[in-house]
């Protein structure tokens, strides 16, 4: 490499005002005609480039090998069948005739799995980025062409890029597509998922159905097959029954004609159940100091639609004020408890006695909406061991124990059983650690005798039960045998966890999810780590029996983290659906995406690739016609091609060298451009000084 260089001995301005005025002492010579003028414009035009110092300036060189980027596409997709030993001759050729070019250097790039599926595009652009332009001679792509990040394609590559394409003309796939599943859902409410079941590639005659059999099930229970057509899009309404995840599994089976995977035939959406608002009925039977207690605690929550009555003037009450001048509201029984007793999620009677004012049917009706899975909440006082408690009413039968009759009037301190600190609704109650609770005290409570089934969850004066939890039918009721938890909210003694404990025993009556006695439930922290914690009134849990999506099953190992609280840590081997087992408790859990990307669209298409391919000058072989042999063209030519014995692709050697070293000489050394210099001049004067025609001169004017 020589090129000429400057290193002038004046600033560029002299040099040419030096050259400018050699040329117009040149011209001016001419215009007198002198004979020599020439050789005097060339003087001063020498002596201006000397003073601009050239130089040679001559580079050693070296030259560097051609670079050419092996990807290799290693997805989940390239695992079907064929495309894995495809790929696997494919790459061990083009590693050897790579290796067999002389100068050629071989960069390889493994594609892995990503969460956001087969990145091939980011990794190209990242490998081609890494390598010097002038050195990259081709780009070689072993895939099946399904990539998921295609705006990441270099706008442009210096070089041919080849996909070598793995696959056969003979697939097919049949895949269920979600269009649109909502992450959450009203209970007892309609939600819609939209869906769509389509073939793509060869479809064989055989498996060239109008329609499919849908399943659909909830929870892993009570499966439903629909008939549903193929490549149109249908809507499928469900009903969600419970707060909390429901798991809403949906495929369909494997059709004839062996299509290429059946991962892409199931789905499992994970739809939050809530509930739109919680409808509480509160009748306070008088007046009383904690009353406030429960209001306050049921009109804080905003997800709590709240109606309040209190008892002011009992049938009973002949004070000989006419109905007409009283300014109360008339209790609206007959609509509450007998036409609209089913919006209600849950029904408290707060130091409510029977004085009058329901009928006996009106009981009769609430202990049926317990039964069949409404909630009821009663607060006692004084009056639970009179003649007016609500044992003596028919709704005593579902009552969860019998009053002694008894008040006692003492302090004492709440404590937990040894089910309170196993259950829920009581377990780590704020203030319950250690031997002694740090909560205050109360001062009365009614003695009862509760049923066997139910479960005294907190005691008070001589262990007598304080707390009671019971399940009536498909229902539930709770009793609290004091009317005192207010002194708690008032700070008496320090106070206690009021409204914490309050709010426990209200949703648990209405059947929230995390206030389940008996419940097993899964906490994914991670894309496939997951904590089961599986929560019991039993003394031991487990093992929990995991059935993983393809069949088979193991047993996980739950150690004992608290009271009633058993837990394991586990690590998931695949996205899918998964089914847990403890005892008679089941649930369903679903893990991932609801259908993975890799297996959305499986028949090996080089669409997303070709117009690169087409810009570079490329080419797509498929490799289900065999392995390409690989040449070497020069740069503008065409890079692929189809011989009688094969297709044939090209990379583009680019002669690409390094400078090494730096070597500059002056063009003239000094002397040489002064013996130059006064050569010209000395010609020039020489010449002038020759004899020959004289220069004309003016003729004097007649007269």
């Amino acid at each position: 490499m020589t090129q000429l260089r400057f290193d002038p001995l004046l600033p560029w301005w002299a040099i040419a005002a030096l050259a400018v005025l050699a040329l117009l002492v040149a011209g001016f010579a001419l215009w007198r005609g002198l004979r020599g003028w020439a050789w005097r414009g060339l003087a001063g035009l020498a002596a201006a480039l000397a003073l601009a110092g050239p130089a040679l300036e001559i580079g050693s060189r070296a030259g560097l090998s051609d670079i050419v980027i092996l990807i290799d596409d290693r997805s989940a997709s390239q695992t079907l069948p064929e495309r894995t030993a495809q790929a696997d001759a494919a790459v061990d050729a083009m590693t050897r005739q790579i290796a067999a070019l002389p100068d050629t250097e071989l960069r390889r790039v493994t594609v892995r799995d990503n969460d956001d599926g087969t990145l091939l595009a980011t990794e190209m652009a990242r490998a081609i980025a890494a390598e010097p332009e002038t050195r990259l001679a081709g780009v070689i792509t072993v895939t099946d062409g399904r990539l998921h990040d295609p705006a990441m394609l270099p706008a442009s590559v210096p070089a041919p890029v080849h996909v070598l394409l793995t696959g056969r003309p003979q697939d097919w796939d049949r895949r269920l597509v979600i269009e649109e599943a909502p992450a959450f859902g009203l209970i007892d409410q309609e939600v819609t998922i939209r869906l769509r079941i389509e073939d793509q590639g060869a479809v064989p005659p055989e498996a060239q159905t109008g329609s499919v059999n849908l399943r659909l099930s909830l929870d892993g229970e009570d499966e439903q097959v629909v008939a549903v057509p193929l490549g149109q899009p249908i809507s499928l309404p469900l009903v969600l029954d419970h707060a909390g995840q429901n798991v809403v599994q949906i495929g369909f089976d494997a059709p004839e004609g062996g299509e290429l995977t059946d991962r892409n035939n199931t789905a499992a959406i994970s739809i939050n159940g809530v509930r739109d608002r919680l409808r509480v009925l509160l009748v306070s039977g008088e007046p009383h100091a904690g009353e406030r207690t429960w209001r306050n605690l049921l009109k804080s929550d905003a997800a709590v639609d709240l109606i309040h009555f209190t008892i002011l003037r009992p049938p009973d009450k002949s004070d000989g004020v006419p109905v007409n001048e009283l300014s109360l509201i008339a209790f609206p029984t007959q609509e509450l408890f007998m036409e609209r007793i089913g919006d209600f999620d849950l029904i408290i009677f707060d130091r409510y006695s029977v004085r009058g004012i329901l009928p006996p049917d009106y009981y009769l009706n609430i202990a049926q909406y317990v039964e069949d899975g409404g909630a009821i909440l009663v607060s006692a006082g004084p009056e639970m061991a009179g003649v007016e408690s609500l044992y003596l009413s028919p709704l005593g039968r579902i009552l969860p124990a019998r009053p002694t009759g008894r008040v006692l009037e003492e302090p004492f301190l709440p404590r937990l059983t040894e089910d309170g600190q196993r259950h829920p609704v009581t377990a780590a109650l704020p203030g319950s650690e250690g031997d002694d609770p740090s909560w205050g005290r109360w001062l009365r409570m009614a003695t009862v005798q509760p049923d066997p089934e139910a479960q005294v969850a907190m005691t008070g004066i001589d262990d007598e039960p304080l707390l009671i939890l019971d399940r009536v039918g498909e229902g539930r009721v709770a009793l609290l045998t004091s009317d005192q938890v207010w002194l708690w909210g008032r700070g008496f003694e320090g106070g206690g966890p009021q409204l914490e404990l309050l709010r426990r025993i209200a949703h648990w009556s209405m059947k929230e999810p995390e206030l389940e006695e008996e419940a097993l439930l899964a906490d994914v922290s991670g894309d496939l780590a997951v904590r089961f914690t599986r929560r019991t009134m039993g003394d031991s849990a487990g093992p929990l029996v995991v059935t993983r999506p393809d069949g088979q099953t193991e047993e996980v190992a739950l150690t004992e983290a608290g009271p009633g609280r058993f837990t394991a840590d586990w690590t998931a081997p695949e996205p899918g659906l998964y089914r847990l087992q403890d005892g008679d408790l089941r649930r369903v859990l679903a893990l991932g995406p609801a259908a993975p990307r890799e297996f959305e669209q499986t028949v090996a298409d080089a669409g997303a690739l070709q117009p690169l391919v087409d810009a570079t000058g490329g080419g797509v072989v498929s490799l289900s016609d065999g392995i390409p042999d690989l040449r070497s063209v020069a740069p503008g030519r065409n890079a692929h091609g189809a011989a009688a014995l094969g297709d044939w692709i090209a990379i583009t050697p680019r002669e690409a060298a390094s400078v090494t070293g730096l070597e500059r000489r002056p063009l003239l050394p000094g002397w040489a451009w002064l013996i130059l210099v006064a050569g010209l001049i000395l010609t020039g004067w020489l010449r002038e000084g020759r004899p020959g025609k004289a220069a004309p001169t003016a003729r004097p004017a007649s007269g």
